[in-house]
């Protein structure tokens, strides 16, 4: 399925919003949302209409249709499944299906179209996870936002706390007939060192009395107004319920967790005006009695070129990949010339590549149930002992090139039977009270230390402790597909670049 455009127009084919998933003019869009009313029959009951170049997959909805514009030799089951999906989006941001309603929302919409296709073809997403997606709401920055409005209420209190202080030292020096302490400030005295403290107190003391204002009239019913000012008391109870929950607030650097965080991430390195992130996402499901249910991978090249005369070039990509990887190119790109001598080019040679934006040219797909390609097997044992059960995991890496770094094993745990009682570990581990897991943190694992154990006892049933979940992240990629040499496409010469490599964790699991 080849994924054109996606739109919502009117009856008359007025485009109210459109997105391309490939390159095309507005006024080409605009041609082919035009003709299509005149395109459709009145007596029958289909739901698209085809033309010599093009083919139209519509719904309608009230007085507007969502149109989806495929090729030709798209699959047309494929097409209207995924047209329900934008139908059911739509809803979603607009309370009534009305032009001006699609006008006031039409980024939203963009945006969540991007979720649905990506680069012509459809994602495997429901409605559920583009909602999540779009929303990017983040635990971290709450808890970040919270401790740091903490801290400065803090210091807006020891700064009150400090200058009451000052003002009851000057008011008892008056009374001994004493003077009053100099407060420093560039050779000035202190009586005036005095009155700076008391015009500082004061107005702090101001600053901190309420200000009542009349109420202005407002129309009944519930608002959706920033409010400014009303969260504090809100933060504050937010951060004291982190703390009785167990999470470990710092002042200070945000916490274990957050310095943790920051190593995940890889250092940043030279970028050449040509550069490369060749990113890989895995989704893996295994049983704990063994067997591989699925595993799912999902690769990218994404090309970015930061000097306009290096827009005109060749990627070599070298592929020693033996699993059965499925490559799929960017329909901009010469597919033939890809396939015969593993190229990545533009079809029309004279173009460029787009300047300053990343731009995805190569994209692989892996889908197994083969139980060799497993990356990391992990092993779960837990038995019923005399006072709960003894537990036994070990991991074992089976992919040799592979190097996985900050590597985090959690089990989970039961409720209420307090902190289990570590035997033997290989690497570190934390316990979290407050979600009942506990971590088996191992910050390397690769050919030299490619095997492992971890032994606790716990009250609990065998299957308190499932699923395990694993999170990792490598500069190596699973997929043996790199980018081995860059050249212009006039005169064949190299050009330098850089590359940036990551494998992380979508989702890793043993059930």
């Amino acid at each position: 399925m080849v994924l054109l455009a996606a739109a919502v127009c009117t009856k008359a084919g007025k485009a109210i919003v459109s997105r391309q998933f490939v390159e095309m003019t507005r006024t080409r869009i605009e041609g082919l949302l035009a003709a299509f009313p005149k395109l459709m029959n009145t007596g029958k009951q289909h739901t698209f209409v085809e033309t010599e170049s093009v083919r139209y997959v519509y719904q309608p909805m009230e007085k507007l249709y969502m149109v989806l514009i495929t090729t030709k030799n798209s699959n047309i089951l494929e097409d209207l499944e995924t047209l329900r999906l934008f139908s059911r989006v739509i809803p979603e941001y607009c309370r009534a299906l009305e032009e001006n309603e699609i006008s006031e929302h039409c980024f939203d919409l963009i945006f969540a179209f991007d979720e649905i296709v990506a680069l012509g073809y459809r994602e495997n997403v429901n409605l559920a996870q583009i909602r999540t997606f779009t929303e990017m709401d983040s635990h971290e920055e709450k808890v970040f936002r919270a401790v740091r409005e903490t801290q400065e209420r803090e210091a807006k209190a020891e700064m009150r706390r400090k200058a009451k202080e000052l003002q009851q030292a000057r008011r008892d020096a008056e009374r001994q007939g004493k003077k009053a302490p100099g407060f420093g400030g560039f050779g000035s005295s202190a009586v005036s060192g005095g009155s700076t403290a008391a015009m500082i107190t004061e107005t702090i003391i101001e600053t901190d009395k309420p200000k009542v204002a009349p109420a202005p009239a407002r129309p009944s019913g519930p608002s959706k107004a920033l409010k400014l000012g009303a969260k504090g008391k809100e933060v504050d109870n937010f951060v004291d319920k982190l703390k009785s929950e167990g999470e470990n607030i710092m002042s200070s650097n945000m916490g274990k967790r957050t310095s943790e965080a920051t190593k995940v991430h890889a250092p940043p390195i030279n970028m050449e005006s040509v550069h490369m992130k060749i990113e890989e996402k895995i989704t893996l499901t295994c049983g704990r009695d063994g067997g591989l249910q699925n595993m799912e991978l999902h690769g990218m090249i994404m090309l970015r070129i930061s000097d306009d005369k290096f827009g005109r070039i060749r990627l070599h990509v070298e592929n020693e990949d033996k699993k059965g990887v499925q490559l799929q190119t960017h329909p901009n790109v010469d597919k033939k010339l890809f396939t015969a001598e593993s190229l990545i080019g533009l079809k029309n040679p004279e173009k460029s590549f787009p300047v300053n934006s990343d731009v995805g040219v190569l994209k692989w797909r892996l889908q197994t149930t083969e139980e060799s390609f497993i990356p990391l097997t992990i092993n779960c044992w837990p038995s019923e002992s005399g006072n709960g059960c003894d537990v036994n995991i070990e991991y074992e890496l089976q992919e040799d090139n592979l190097e996985l770094n900050d590597v985090i094993i959690t089990i989970p745990l039961p409720s209420g039977v307090g902190a289990p009682v570590i035997g033997e570990i290989d690497g570190e581990y934390r316990h979290d009270s407050r979600r009942n897991t506990l971590e088996w943190c191992l910050p390397v694992i690769d050919a030299k230390n490619k095997s492992g154990s971890l032994e606790f006892s716990i009250a609990g049933q065998p299957n308190d402790f499932f699923p395990v979940q694993v999170s990792f992240i490598s500069k190596r990629n699973y997929c043996n597909i790199q980018v081995t040499k860059v050249t212009q496409v006039d005169g064949n010469s190299p050009v330098r670049f850089s590359t940036e490599t990551t494998f992380l964790v979508d989702k890793y699991e043993i059930l």
